[in-house]
Parts: C-alpha cells; sequence; structure tokens
C-alpha cells in the first residue's frame, strides 16, 4: 500500500508513523509545507483516556512524551479574590514544538519519507498515483474546499476574542482566571506543559475587547504578532503572573471556528484533525482529536481488507466519538461566551458552574473525584435556600410567589388527547394523581383550553364550562388529599395549530370532521401543505379571547388549582404571536419585539386578575424558534423581562414548534441553556424562578442543573410517563429520606431498592475498622520535582 499524507502536523504525522509501525511494507509519504520547527501555539493538552489510547496502541511515543509531560489531577479557579482548587480530573500536556519533534524523529525511525518545506502534489493527482490519501491540512483544508459540495462541510466562526501565549510562569494545574475590569469580564485559560512554561489563552467577549481598547491594532498579516496586545495583557494580568513574562508566538486575535463536516472520505482521500472537525479550547485541544483520528483511521486501515471498507469503518466509529466531544464543546463555548451572566454568582457556586459547563461532568461525576468539594457545594447551595434542608438539591423547597413548593420537581405539561367535550376524566385523575403520588413537587396539567375552538384536538380537555371546573376539582381534590404536591393549570389556546387530529392518528394534521376554523396573529399555516391556514384576528376576536382566558382563570380558581401556567409557546396562539416568523402583522400588534407583545401581555394581566388570590401566575415560553429569522435567545431574555414586570411568578422555558421546518439541536438537556440566560441575565436578580425542561432524564443532571445556578426547578416530561414514581425512586437511588419526598404512607414499604439478584444482595462485614472509600489523590505540577526525577 502507498499512503500519501497532507500536512506534516501532529495528526498527520502521527497517522504516518501508526500506519507504518502496523505495516513496515507500506510506502508513507509526508508533505509539510513549513519548516520542521516552525509551529504555533505553546502546550497541547490530553486527557487521561488520550493517553491510556496512546499507551495501548503506541507505548514508544507515549514513553517519549511522559519523559518530558506535566501531569497533574487540580483544577484551580481564580474568582472575585477566592482560590478554589478541585482534584480528581487528570491531565497531562507537552509542548507543541517538542510533541512534533517526537513525531519527526519517530517518522524517520520507522522510515516514513517527510518533504519539510514542500506543497503536496495536487490531491487529485495524489489520489491517482497512491492507494490512500490522508488530508490532515487544518482548518483551512484546501483538500476539503476542493470538494466543498461533497464533503459538505458548515464553519461557525464565533463571536469571542481570543489570543493564545505562553509565559514562563509555571502553573501547577489547570488554571482558570476570571478578571473583572473595568471593560467586563476576561477569563484565562492556562496550564502547564514543560519544567519551564505553561500555555496562556485569554478570551474575552467582542464587547469587551472593544471597549478594552484591543480593537485598534490593524494591518497585521499572517504570523504577526500583536504586540501592543501582549504588552496589554501583561499588565491587565500582572498581579496573576507575579513578575513571570508573557511569550508569544504568530499571535494576534483570533474568534474560534466551529467545524463540521457531512462526510469525512471521499473514495480513497479521508480528512482527519482540523480539516474534518474541531472543538473549542476549553475542553480539549485540536491535537488531541487529530492523534484520536490518526489511531482509528490505522487501526480500521488494519483491521479491515481494502481501503473502501477501512474508511467507512473508520467514519461509523470515530463519528458519535467526536460529535459526542463536539457537543461538550459547544455547550463549554457558549458558556465562555456568556461569562458575564455568572459575574455575580458566589464563587462556590461558579466553580461549580465552570466545573460542569460542558454537561460531561456532574455532581455526582465530581463526587467520587473531589468528595469535599461535592459536599461542600451541597451544604452552601442548602444554606442559601430559605428554610433549606440536609438533602439533594432536588429536595430543597422553593417558593413559587406566594406558595411553597416541597421540592424542585415538576411533572411537564403533557396533552394526554384522552377527553370528551373537554371534559377530564378518570384516565387524567389517574394520571395526574400518580404524578403526585410519586413524590413531584408540582404537578402541572396538559394544555386547557379556554374555549372549544382553544383546543388542539377534540380529545383536549377545557376550562370554559362548569362542568369541566368540577371534574378538574376531583382532581385537584384527590392531589391534595394523598400528596404533598401541587398543582398547576396550564391554560392556552391553540390558534393555528388547533382542529387536528389525535397524535397517534396523525399529529398536526387537519381533522376531517368536527373541525373548526383556526385563527392566528396573521394568515400563515403551521406547517405549509398540510395546516390550514388561520384567520388573521381582529380586535373583536382578541377580546373575546382575553374574555376566554379570564373566565377560564376564574374557573381553575374554582376548582381548586395552587397555580395557574400561561401557555406562551410551541406555536400556539400567545407563541405565535410572540414569534416574527409567524406574527406579520403590520398594526399595533405586529413588527416589533414590543408589538408582538402586547396580545400576550393583555392575556396574562387579565388571567392575574382573575385568578386573584388562588396563588401565582407562570409563563412558559418558546425561547428559541429553531429557525432563521426567528427568536433567539437575546429576544426570550426580552420577553421574560416584560412577563416579570407584569407579575409573572416563574418564568418555564421551552422552545421551538412554531413553525413545522424547524432544526432544534436535541440532546440532553438541550433547552437548559435557554432557562440559564433567562435566570441569570433577568430573573434570579427579581427573584423569579426558572423552570428548565427538555431530555432532561436523570436526578444527577437535575442536581447538576440547580447547584450551578442554571435553573430553579426542572420539569421532566416523558421521564414521569416511563416511570410515575420517578422523584420517589430519585430520593431511594440518593439514599435520602426526609422532607421533600413523602411517600404516602401505603407506599412506604418501597422506600429502599429491591434487590433484583445476588449482586444487590445485602454483604456482610468482613472488615474490622470501617474505611473511607478512597478518592483520586488531588495532584499537582511540580518542576522542581520532575526535573530531579
Amino acid at each position: 500500500m502507498r499512503v500519501a499524507v497532507i500536512g506534516g502536523g501532529p495528526g498527520g504525522l502521527y497517522a504516518a508513523t501508526l500506519m507504518k509501525e502496523l505495516d513496515p511494507t507500506r510506502e508513507v509519504e509526508v508533505w509539510e509545507r513549513k519548516a520542521p520547527d516552525d509551529t504555533y501555539g505553546f502546550g497541547v493538552v490530553f486527557s487521561d483516556e488520550t493517553i491510556a489510547g496512546i499507551r495501548g496502541s503506541d507505548p514508544r511515543t507515549l514513553d517519549l512524551m511522559t519523559r518530558e509531560m506535566a501531569q497533574w489531577s487540580d483544577i484551580d479557579i481564580r474568582y472575585r479574590g477566592e482560590d478554589i482548587t478541585v482534584g480528581g480530573q487528570g491531565f497531562s500536556a507537552l509542548g507543541r514544538r517538542r510533541l512534533l519533534q517526537i513525531l519527526q524523529q519517530r517518522c524517520a525511525d520507522l522510515g516514513v519519507v517527510v518533504h519539510y518545506r514542500t506543497l503536496a502534489p495536487d490531491v487529485e493527482q495524489l489520489a491517482t498515483e497512491y492507494d490512500l490519501v490522508v488530508a490532515a491540512d487544518g482548518l483551512r483544508s484546501p483538500t476539503r474546499e476542493r470538494w466543498s459540495d461533497h464533503f459538505g462541510a458548515r464553519l461557525d466562526r464565533r463571536r469571542s476574542k481570543y489570543i493564545w501565549l505562553g509565559t514562563d510562569l509555571v502553573f501547577e494545574a489547570f488554571t482558570f482566571i476570571i478578571k473583572h475590569t473595568p471593560w467586563g469580564v476576561m477569563q484565562m485559560h492556562g496550564y502547564p506543559y514543560s519544567v519551564e512554561e505553561s500555555t496562556f489563552i485569554v478570551e474575552m467577549e467582542p464587547e469587551v475587547w472593544e471597549r478594552a481598547g484591543f480593537g485598534r491594532t490593524a494591518g497585521l498579516g499572517p504570523g504577526d504578532t500583536d504586540e501592543d496586545a501582549v504588552a496589554r495583557i501583561a499588565e491587565i494580568f500582572r498581579e496573576d503572573l507575579g513578575g513571570h513574562a508573557l511569550r508569544a508566538n504568530n499571535s494576534q486575535w483570533l474568534e474560534f471556528t466551529t467545524v463540521r463536516t457531512e462526510t469525512w472520505h471521499r473514495d480513497n482521500v479521508v480528512l482527519i484533525g482540523d480539516a474534518a472537525h474541531t472543538a473549542h479550547f476549553s475542553i480539549g485541544s485540536g491535537t488531541k482529536l487529530a492523534l484520536e483520528d490518526a489511531l482509528a483511521l490505522a487501526a480500521a486501515l488494519h483491521e479491515n481488507p481494502d481501503v473502501p471498507s477501512a474508511l467507512s469503518a473508520y467514519d461509523a466509529e470515530r463519528r458519535p466519538v467526536v460529535a459526542s466531544t463536539q457537543r461538550a464543546a459547544q455547550a463549554s463555548l457558549e458558556w465562555f461566551e456568556d461569562i458575564a451572566q455568572y459575574a455575580e454568582q458566589e464563587p462556590w457556586q461558579f466553580a461549580f458552574n465552570l466545573l460542569t459547563r460542558s454537561r460531561r461532568i456532574t455532581r455526582d461525576g465530581l463526587r467520587p473525584r473531589d468528595p469535599d468539594f461535592a459536599e461542600r457545594t451541597d451544604r452552601a447551595f442548602a444554606a442559601a435556600v430559605p428554610a433549606g434542608r440536609a438533602a439533594p438539591a432536588m429536595f430543597q423547597p422553593i417558593r413559587i410567589g406566594g406558595l411553597v413548593v416541597d421540592n424542585r420537581i415538576a411533572v411537564a405539561p403533557m396533552d394526554m388527547y384522552s377527553a370528551r367535550d373537554g371534559v377530564a376524566n378518570d384516565f387524567h385523575l389517574v394520571h395526574l394523581g400518580s404524578k403526585a403520588a410519586g413524590g413531584a413537587g408540582l404537578v402541572l396539567t396538559e394544555m386547557i383550553a379556554p374555549s372549544a375552538d382553544g383546543r388542539i384536538t377534540l380529545g383536549c380537555t377545557g376550562l370554559y364550562t362548569d362542568e369541566q371546573a368540577r371534574a378538574y376539582r376531583r382532581i385537584t381534590d384527590y392531589v391534595h388529599a394523598q400528596s404533598s404536591a401541587r398543582i398547576g393549570a396550564q391554560l392556552g389556546h391553540s390558534g393555528r395549530k388547533g382542529s387536528t387530529r389525535l397524535m397517534w392518528e396523525g399529529i398536526d394534521e387537519p381533522l376531517t370532521e368536527g373541525g373548526w376554523e383556526t385563527m392566528g396573529p396573521s394568515s400563515v399555516p403551521y406547517k405549509e401543505g398540510v395546516s390550514a391556514a388561520p384567520r388573521e384576528m381582529t380586535r373583536r376576536d382578541m377580546d373575546a379571547v382575553v374574555a376566554d382566558y379570564a373566565a377560564a382563570a376564574r374557573r381553575a380558581a374554582d376548582a381548586g388549582f395552587d397555580l395557574v401556567e400561561v401557555h406562551a409557546a410551541h406555536g400556539y396562539l400567545l407563541s405565535s404571536f410572540l414569534s416574527p416568523l409567524s406574527n406579520r402583522r403590520t398594526d399595533a400588534y405586529g413588527g416589533s419585539a414590543e408589538n408582538r407583545l402586547r396580545f400576550p401581555l393583555e392575556v396574562f394581566d387579565a388571567v392575574r386578575e382573575a385568578f386573584g388570590e388562588a396563588g401565582p401566575v407562570t409563563v412558559r415560553l418558546s425561547a428559541v424558534d429553531w429557525a432563521p429569522g426567528g427568536n433567539e435567545v437575546d429576544d426570550a431574555v426580552r420577553i421574560a423581562e416584560a412577563f416579570i414586570d407584569h407579575g409573572a411568578a416563574a418564568i418555564h422555558v421551552s422552545s421551538g414548534q412554531v413553525v413545522g421546518d424547524e432544526a432544534p439541536a436535541f440532546g440532553r438537556s438541550y433547552q437548559a441553556p435557554f432557562a440559564d440566560a433567562i435566570r441569570n441575565r433577568v430573573a434570579a436578580a427579581r427573584g423569579v424562578p426558572v423552570i428548565a425542561v427538555g431530555a432532561i432524564s436523570s436526578y444527577d443532571d437535575v442536581n447538576s442543573l440547580l447547584l450551578a445556578g442554571r435553573a430553579d426547578m426542572c420539569a421532566l416530561g416523558r421521564t414521569h410517563l416511563y416511570d410515575p414514581q420517578w422523584t420517589l425512586h430519585a430520593a431511594a437511588d440518593q439514599d435520602y429520606r426526609g422532607p421533600g419526598a413523602s411517600w404516602p404512607a401505603p407506599f412506604r414499604a418501597g422506600r429502599r431498592k429491591p434487590p433484583t439478584g445476588r449482586t444487590d444482595a445485602v454483604r456482610p462485614r468482613l472488615e474490622l475498622v470501617r474505611g473511607r472509600a478512597e478518592a483520586p489523590r488531588a495532584t499537582r505540577w511540580h518542576p522542581l520535582a520532575s526535573a530531579l526525577v
């Protein structure tokens, strides 16, 4: 086999090394346009997982690397005058130049031919002359651009500014310095990579960058260093540097670009490293990913009979790993972009928030690494809660307006489509009653229509007749008698998404019999070619809807509900007014954000007045529309603030379902960042709790979101369909028995999870002195000790 490698960076050299080592008969040739010692950057970080992979596949290279690697397990966070250390993570780092030298030597030892200071021949020529072409040609990959339509690359250039520097200050751990300056928050990511040097990356929002005067530099070419910026940063971080110097290496301000590609190979040409994908430096280095790519590609070639099958196997095995890393990196990148919204958090909460920013590390994930920090976080959270208790975060009480809820778990509203003539029945009693008895602090009904034509389907419940109110009174009485839960009525008008079939008969498809004319802010159907175009509402229509909502709110009070939630999400009537995609009016109720808010706020005010002293009124919002031209997070913050100004007792944050051609980025806890933004930009300062929802399915995720201050409650939907007693089972799994986890008396025998096999059985005591499980040892990088060794 003849292999051509375009690019002599770490990824390309390591791929060449491994392919030659696995089969010495292969002819492997590398082209690198730079000199051997010409490199950008300073240190390269590796996780323990990556090191283990190199150890298992190429111990010779690892041996050369570890002789000079910095290794540590601690993370240091300097924030608002306090230094916080968290241990047990596990990192290694090596200078990028030294890594290149090691890989260059390995290539030379194995007989790989490397052409330095030489542009590679045309890729099409290489593809003809070689059996395999490995394109490790970087972020601006000419190979990827040559066949851009085939590779389907999407480049997402982010807004924050960063500059990559070095320093002769040798950090002892991964170090984050959060700097509050007169111009705004700046952050430094630093880590040691030798006995003499550390990486020193400074990042900030573009507004901070401009205010600080960094934008004045102009005329720098590729490879130039922004000397003014280096001097200015040295002055800003003078106290943190403690007399040590900053070092530059072609250092100038950059914006990070996330690269995603639809496919990684074309015939016998394959992309690796930054040519195929990138991940933000706050979660891991591009070099780490490139080395892992090289390892997986070499293994696939070794295990498969030909190049096509090898490349298919490589793609199938490696792509899910990269996708997972990119999701975590995206969450981390966005967290740092929005770091200013956490600038007032307490140091313990900020540290926990930073550590869990990517959602890869959670509360339970931190516990074995650093049990002292995990316990400190739990205690601090409880101490900050009025009437807080010694309990996991999810079992702390919370106040919504004047209503006290016993824990922080809500059953999310879920349409059941099981009513007749809008009347809740035995099914709804069992559905909602079982969730209340299952331990949730707050149970929210499905969307209840304020009028017959406000239903989504013929199976939806309503509160437009006294019979419907009496039916719901039966349910609220049961909840109050048999549990400690609170129950809330979600009121919502379907608008243009109404008059459709039951979900299991054809979701969003119009009724063929018994339907009604729908209405909305504009005559814009929800799904083109499927949904009927609604009638554009008149002022008379609006008045009628406001009156219907007020009447439904009064019936909710009569029915014994503790809380009312106004549904202004998911493209239903109020939501369709809020979104510019569905509201194209030219009068006072369309156009600007303030105009689009006018009618939803009229409805909200009417509901608050009608519900009166019966309890608080909350609102559910779609934070983003997941479609071009629709609402984004900044819009959601302004909308939430307007509802808070009108007395919203809580903001329940969802997203999407406003247009039929949306493109949501689904994933674990994928909507939590929207709740996070609303809470930390406007709601927390006003004392208004925020409820997060969206693929939150484990108690560990719930506790992590709460402890980090990204939400005040979590609403779970499908999870409660799977297990109506999920909250009580979460208490049992955390070995918690106490307030906030109230088992109905007949169920108390089930508080302990039953054994399912011998491995779950009670074990005898076989130790004389009971010891505490040993946590991973906290370690720091001490260069002098390392040099002596």
